[in-house]
């Protein structure tokens, strides 16, 4: 895995909270919808990432 793509995806999962929040505190559901989205695909771009690593990591060991 490439330490840049889990840095940006757990930071796009980390804005996605806030911004979620932040709609939450100021009542306004287009932020939260907002927030969400970005909390939601930012966790399965990580869940991706592990998926693609454990198949690479089976793909090289000799069967």
């Amino acid at each position: 895995m490439a330490v840049s793509r889990i840095i940006r995806n757990k930071a796009q999962t980390m804005k996605g909270r806030i911004t979620e929040e932040f709609g939450r505190v100021t009542r306004n559901r287009r932020l939260q919808r907002r927030g969400r989205t970005d909390r939601v695909s930012g966790s399965l771009k990580q869940a991706v990432e592990k998926t693609k690593g454990a198949f690479r990591r089976n793909e090289s060991s000799p069967r």
